[in-house]
């Protein structure tokens, strides 16, 4: 690791302290703003924001995206030292692409409900099962599955992943049931189990509200992530023509900003976690973006605070370690997915 020259803890550090959501007590002013710059010239670290982190965590960062794209960028980047200001699972995957790195998480109590949904046990038994089948992960699991997966993918992928395997062949898509019954219903492959995990922020994303939604908003365009419990509800809008098709769009969070760059209503409903807002309304800022649901926050990536990052860099904590033969397993299953191509967005 770099030096850090941080031996002497800068003031901000003394108003740090461990509350009951995460560290807290700094606020995101122009001084924090310049020690969290000052400490990562320091440490030689490149900082990653998820495009749920909270806007300024985002604003601080050198690059903002989904997990993966970011942890392509981390591999690449120049820098030794990784900050990855997300969830657990992602500060894992840029391990796992850059094992040679040193990768810190601000908070290692960040943690995902999706990527906990199935652990590796889980997953041995449910391949117990099916001994012939094609495991196929998400990109929002831990370590561990990654390393038992044939192949990964992404949110934008995930279909093309699937069309590619032999049609013969049984698949167990994991963990994201509404991915896998998107993935299912697109592809029309009946041969394919789906474990029955969510996002708990996204699955209370519900219908009820997207319909009430569209109905009082008659000219917008909806983005829906395919992790939300609602993404059938928009489907089933666009097929019986209460809403034009054209305007619904199914869209990974990297997908949104492109499609923010070239939507044709002055109105977007935007279907995810509310942080997606912020680069959404910075990519797009003539267009009215709002939450279909409001309170979609998920609170472990807002424990990724400005009191969280400071820690971080002058302490050089929390370190994410990936056991380097798991690591190689699972980098091969990400490789595998993009030798078949259109790599996409993350989540």
């Amino acid at each position: 690791m770099a030096s850090t020259g941080a031996n002497t803890a800068p003031p901000l550090m003394g108003q740090v302290f461990d509350g009951p959501s995460g560290y807290a007590g700094v606020e995101a002013t122009p001084e924090w703003a310049q020690e969290v710059k000052r400490l990562a010239r320091e440490r030689n670290a490149t900082i990653l924001a998820h495009n749920y982190q909270l806007p300024e965590i985002q604003d601080i960062a050198d690059h903002v995206g989904d997990s993966l794209a970011l942890s392509r960028i981390a591999a690449e980047a120049p820098e030794d030292t990784i900050v990855f200001c997300g969830v657990h699972f992602m500060a894992e995957t840029a391990k796992i692409l850059s094992p040679a790195k040193t990768v810190l998480i601000p908070d290692q109590r960040a943690g995902c409900s999706l990527a906990d949904s199935i652990t590796a046990a889980d997953l041995r038994a449910w391949k117990a099962e099916f001994p012939n089948a094609v495991v196929v992960s998400y990109v929002n699991t831990t370590a561990e599955v990654k390393a038992l997966t044939d192949v990964c993918c992404t949110s934008s992928n995930a279909v093309d992943v699937v069309a590619s395997i032999d049609p013969d062949r049984e698949v167990l898509f994991l963990p994201d049931q509404f991915l896998g019954a998107h993935v299912k219903r697109v592809t029309g492959r009946e041969n394919m189990h789906i474990w029955a995990g969510e996002c708990h922020v996204h699955a209370g994303i519900n219908g009820d509200e997207l319909t009430e939604q569209a109905r009082t908003h008659p000219d917008a365009e909806l983005f829906v992530h395919p992790e939300c419990g609602c993404a059938t509800s928009a489907l089933y809008l666009a097929g019986e023509g209460s809403f034009p098709a054209d305007r619904v769009h199914i869209l990974s969070t990297g997908g949104m900003i492109d499609a923010a760059k070239q939507a044709k209503s002055n109105q977007v409903l935007v279907a995810t976690e509310i942080g997606m807002l912020h680069q959404l309304r910075k990519a797009a800022p003539g267009i009215d973006f709002q939450a279909v649901n409001d309170r979609a926050s998920c609170p472990y990536m807002k424990m990724i605070t400005p009191a969280a990052l400071l820690r971080c860099l002058v302490e050089g904590a929390d370190e994410v370690h990936v056991d380097p033969e798991m690591a190689a397993r699972g980098r091969s299953s990400v490789q595998r997915m993009i030798e078949i191509g259109n790599p996409g967005g993350g989540e």
